[in-house]
């Protein structure tokens, strides 16, 4: 199971970075349709210090800060959803 958190104050990007991860898991399951994930929006300001994010939007997959501050690619999200299905 794969646990996405994007997090954020519900801001205009940070809305934008909860469709681009789940346009990155939909490619991923397009490839593995038995892939179990689940995508968690995160607006607690105190939360976002538990990942040590300064600036939103953050994506964090499996408790893994990956992004803060930008709004990457679809593909490159999917590739680190595909990094922590090879870690599980």
């Amino acid at each position: 199971m794969i646990t996405i958190k994007v997090l954020g104050s519900g801001c205009t990007n940070c809305n934008r970075l909860e469709r681009l991860a789940r346009l990155a898991l939909e490619e991923v399951r397009a490839e593995d349709p038995s892939v179990e994930a689940v995508i968690e929006k995160v607006t607690d300001y105190e939360r976002f210090m538990d990942y040590g994010l300064m600036v939103t939007p953050g994506l964090v997959i499996n408790e893994k800060l990956v992004s803060a501050g930008r709004l990457p690619a679809p593909k490159t999200i999917a590739g680190w959803i595909r990094e922590a299905l090879n870690e599980n």
